[in-house]
């Protein structure tokens, strides 16, 4: 029986299945043809089974985590693949082997916002000039690592990111990174521009331009018309050697800018060179020609890069407005004997670090600034240290002066007294018969290694009960060199290398604290059971190439040693072969090449 509405009555007033009822019955009473199958389903998706949401589109072999994401990354495709949904807003092609980009393909993906083509094999040729135009929202590109000779004419107005690196880009086009309003990042690095590929108007109206990396080109001198927005700017190796005047006038908010491996020479730069960057925090002039430090430096300078350059002399008076410098580099430059004259650096009240390495400096540069906390001077000509010499210092906390010409009777008693603070202290590669006296007990790091020291005393050691770490390898000690209670004053030692001196055996009463022990190159040729009962915390035993036989060491020497994870005993007459004890995990180095 067929219940149909009354006059005035509505569907809504009919039970449900009525109601579905009755509109499939004036369904197939209107004129027209009569239903598809399936099509009261469709209708009514209650009255059928349940319908299932058709499968994403997805180009084969692509995965596609999301309904706008699809990654193709490192397929070896050759090309362009289809298939893409229009709704795509991030798609990966990276690292395949596609030489060109078809427009009608790339049209279709009006949604994209970022297009990652980095690693291919794509030629300008392969790459229309509108091959970007439809993209009016797209963020981020990256083409690095292809084989494009100019950059593409057109990018969206929408762009943010634009990663050209790696190419063979010799010109770019006014309209290729120009009236970007949202552009915060270019990157050009390693392509082959020159300044006749670079536009002056390269970068007209696009104002938020703040990282651009031009590194690794062919220009010859610093661009004009740069963004005046720029943070950061990347210009190392390339050609340059001028910086036009006026050319940083602009940009004011630039924090880093980095011109190393260049040919600037001081005739390339002038006094307002780099007076106008009143953020500059990050100046990188190292290997390039100059003579002098520049002038005009801002007051807002923390790091000075100047190493590989032919700096002579340093004046006061060039570095007197750099006032807030923390990291000064000077090394592998011809700082003579007078190179550093007293006070030089003195307008530098809060300098951290100081680098002097690889230069003829014949002693410390008097008048240093007193909240010094790291000065490197090693590779100089450094005979003498006197008793003022590092008086005023007494914030330092590490001092390099490794690779000098320091002899013992021309070091002070006090040299290193007044540095309370000290905590890593390197004489490396010295000349020095015996240990320096006076040594702070602040120190954890002692580096003495390649000098020619012939005796250990321990009241040369006393007070520091602080120290970590022992250098004294390739020297001239034998066990009747090192004198009793020597190892007492260490009893914070972890790491002690006696490598490479004329050691017949295992110092005894070595600290307790040890926990690595170098003894190889030595003349040792016996280990007894009572070798290491001072050190239980020993982890690892370096005996590579003494003199030890397989009856060498005592079966007991290493039963105490509970911590023991490599025994080295490589290069000696015999194979020897060491039993660890069992609680120990099995992972020794009894041997090898």
């Amino acid at each position: 029986m067929v219940t149909w509405c009354r006059p005035g009555d509505t569907l809504t007033h009919q039970p449900l299945y009525l109601q579905r009822l009755s509109l499939l019955l004036l369904l197939l009473l209107l004129p027209g043809p009569p239903p598809t199958p399936g099509m009261e389903d469709a209708a009514f998706p209650h009255l059928g089974e349940s319908s299932q949401p058709p499968p994403r589109a997805c180009p084969p072999r692509c995965s596609c985590p999301r309904a706008d994401t699809v990654d193709c990354n490192g397929l070896d495709l050759q090309v362009f693949p289809d298939n893409i949904t229009r709704a795509a807003q991030h798609l990966s092609l990276q690292n395949n082997q596609l030489q060109e980009l078809p427009y009608n393909e790339l049209s279709r993906l009006r949604s994209l916002r970022t297009l990652n083509l980095h690693n291919n094999l794509i030629s300008s040729e392969g790459l229309p000039d509108e091959a970007f135009e439809s993209l009016t929202q797209l963020q981020h590109i990256y083409v690095a690592h292809n084989k494009l000779s100019v950059a593409p004419q057109f990018l969206p107005r929408s762009l943010r990111v634009a990663d050209l690196a790696a190419n063979q880009v010799t010109e770019i086009f006014p309209l290729t990174f120009g009236e970007k309003p949202a552009l915060r990042s270019v990157y050009l690095h390693n392509n082959q521009l020159s300044n006749a590929g670079l536009p002056p108007d390269a970068f007209h109206g696009s104002e938020a331009v703040a990282t651009l990396s031009l590194s690794s080109n062919r220009l010859s001198y610093l661009p004009p018309s740069l963004p005046p927005s720029l943070e950061r700017l990347h210009l190392q190796n390339n050609l340059i050697s001028k910086v036009p005047r006026g050319a940083l006038s602009r940009q004011t908010h630039l924090r880093e800018l980095y011109l190393q491996h260049n040919q600037l020479t001081d005739s390339g730069l002038d006094a307002t060179t780099f007076s106008k960057l009143r953020h500059l925090e990050y100046l990188d002039l190292s290997h390039n020609q100059l003579a002098s430090v520049p002038a005009g430096l801002p007051r807002t300078l923390a790091v000075l890069h100047l190493g590989r350059n032919r700096i002579r002399w340093v004046e006061a008076a060039r570095l007197r407005g750099a006032r807030g410098l923390r990291y000064l580099l000077l090394q592998h430059n011809q700082l003579g004997a007078e190179g550093l004259p007293a006070g030089a650096l003195r307008p530098l009240r809060g300098l951290h670090t100081l680098h002097l390495y690889g230069n003829g400096l014949h002693r410390v540069p008097p008048a240093l600034p007193r909240r010094l906390r790291a000065l490197v001077l090693p590779h100089n000509h450094v005979t003498t240290l006197g008793a003022r010499d590092l008086a005023g210092l007494r914030g330092l906390a590490e001092l390099n002066l490794a690779y000098n010409r320091l002899v013992s009777a021309r070091v002070h008693r006090r040299a290193f007294r007044p540095l309370r603070a000290l905590r890593s202290l390197d004489l490396a590669g010295n000349q020095l018969t015996r240990l320096p006296g006076g040594l702070p007990g602040s120190l954890r790091t002692l580096r003495l290694q390649r000098n020619q020291l012939r005796a250990l005393e321990p009241e040369l050691l006393a007070g520091l009960d602080q120290l970590r770490e022992l250098s004294l390898a390739h020297n001239r000690l034998r066990i009747g060199d090192i004198g009793p209670g020597t190892w007492h004053e260490l009893q914070a030692l972890q790491v002690l290398d006696l490598s490479h001196n004329e050691l017949s055996f295992v110092p005894p009463d070595l600290p307790e604290a040890l926990e690595e022990l170098h003894l190889q190159g030595n003349r040792i040729g016996h280990v007894g059971s009572e070798a290491f009962l001072s050190t239980p915390r020993l982890r690892a035993l370096f005996l590579r190439a003494n003199r030890l036989h397989m009856t060498s060491i005592a079966p007991e020497a290493f039963l105490g040693l509970l911590h023991l994870r490599v025994v080295d005993t490589a290069g000696n007459p015999e194979q020897v072969l060491v039993r660890l004890p069992p609680t120990t995990p099995r992972q020794p180095r009894a041997g090898g090449p």
